[in-house]
């Protein structure tokens, strides 16, 4: 006990890794919900589309 600053920075450094395992445990634990996103996110589509129709097999 002659250096407590030694025994507050560990208190620190452990009270930092459970909070980290309690972070951890608590999201997995109540996973959100996926949100409807209507096809567009951050007005990007989800989907790649429909690649074009090839030129070469188009019958003339």
């Amino acid at each position: 006990m002659r250096q407590p600053v030694v025994w507050l920075g560990a208190l620190v450094f452990a009270a930092s890794l459970g909070g980290c395992v309690l972070m951890i445990v608590l999201g997995a634990r109540h996973a959100d919900e996926a949100l409807p996103t209507g096809g567009e996110l951050l007005k990007m589509p989800l989907a790649e589309p429909a690649p074009p129709p090839d030129p070469a097999q188009a019958k003339p």
